[in-house]
């Protein structure tokens, strides 16, 4: 008898079985979604007829922060309160096989027999923020499958994850005591897409001062009465304090985002810049196929000065162009 590859059975059945909660059978689908190609395509047409209803928060933060256990602690309140979590942790790419480095089984390994609860490891496979391209499909997968929150964590290596808020609802920044002057410029950003701050181990020293900071920080900027401000929440995550108040502020958020229809605006805008991602994927994609192919011809032409760089780009652009005369078969959602 010859084994049936699990990427390879049929979507349908298996999307069926995800929408009654089979852990598996998601399981399966996000795998699919991953990996790309036509399959990938079947499984977002389901999902599209399908379309869920779950809050996705993002909770990201430079590493140390305490992010994983706040969000361990997160999905215990939110599950108190009978709501179906799913946790999308966005890892390091493993340098050798381009899967995550970091793995389901290390993390919330409390809720592993709890069927209310799914969590999934992606890779963030080098793009920039931490994001695969495969997140936003994969976020979309998990809504359909009937959650009613999901919780996507960045693993924050190297830098503070600026990406993760054009792909959730609410955007909380976990930050430590003690931040210094040499990350103003991260401050700064942070600012952009914080919706709500967690000063976790707020029982350090130097916690009042850095809430003082983001206040201040907070106070200069330009913005109208109608403009959501940030709180600035102290939690200590290992002595479960603080968790409450989080989730009562992300509520608020969200009320705030759901009145006069503000968040269907912003998740319409988020499938925009979702399309703009893809498009450059694709391009750069081809770009690097097309160079790959007659690199020494371009070089030769460019060092003999016979074409400068922008006439060198010209042709590169010209020859995509006409690659694509005739329409194109679908490509694979693999980037």
């Amino acid at each position: 008898m010859v084994a049936v590859s699990r990427l390879s059975r049929p979507i349908a059945p298996l999307f069926a079985s995800a929408r009654k909660g089979h852990a598996a059978a998601l399981g399966q689908l996000l795998s699919i979604v991953e990996s790309g190609g036509p399959r990938a395509r079947e499984v977002a047409d389901l999902v599209r007829a399908n379309p869920g209803h779950a809050y996705a928060i993002g909770i990201t933060g430079a590493p140390g922060a305490g992010k994983s256990t706040l969000t361990d602690l997160l999905v215990a309140q939110l599950r108190a309160r009978s709501a179906r979590v799913a946790v999308l942790a966005i890892d390091p790419s493993s340098p050798k096989s381009g899967g995550a480095i970091l793995g389901d089984r290390v993390r919330m390994l409390g809720h592993t027999l709890d069927a209310g609860v799914f969590v999934r490891s992606m890779a963030s496979r080098g793009h920039v923020g931490g994001l695969a391209l495969a997140a936003p499909e994969a976020m979309r997968l998990i809504g359909a499958a009937n959650f009613d929150v999901m919780i996507i964590e960045t693993v924050g290596v190297g830098q503070v994850e600026l990406d993760i808020a054009r792909f959730v609802d609410t955007t909380i920044v976990v930050v430590n005591p003690g931040w210094g002057d040499d990350v103003q410029a991260a401050k700064a950003g942070l600012l952009e897409i914080a919706d709500l701050f967690v000063l976790n181990k707020s029982d350090r020293p130097g916690a009042d001062a850095t809430r003082a900071d983001l206040e201040s920080m907070l106070d200069a900027r330009n913005s109208s009465d109608q403009d959501w401000r940030p709180p600035v929440i102290p939690a200590t995550a290992i002595a479960r304090e603080g968790i409450t108040e989080i989730l009562d502020a992300t509520d608020r958020h969200r009320a705030w985002m759901e009145s006069g229809g503000g968040i269907e605006r912003f998740r319409g805008d988020r499938l925009v810049q979702e399309t703009e991602a893809i498009v450059r994927a694709r391009l750069d994609h081809e770009v690097r196929a097309l160079f790959a192919k007659t690199p020494e011809e371009l070089r030769a032409s460019l060092v003999a000065r016979e074409i400068d760089p922008w006439e060198a780009a010209d042709s590169v652009i010209n020859r995509i162009v006409d690659q694509h005369a005739t329409p194109p078969e679908p490509l694979a959602r693999d980037l």
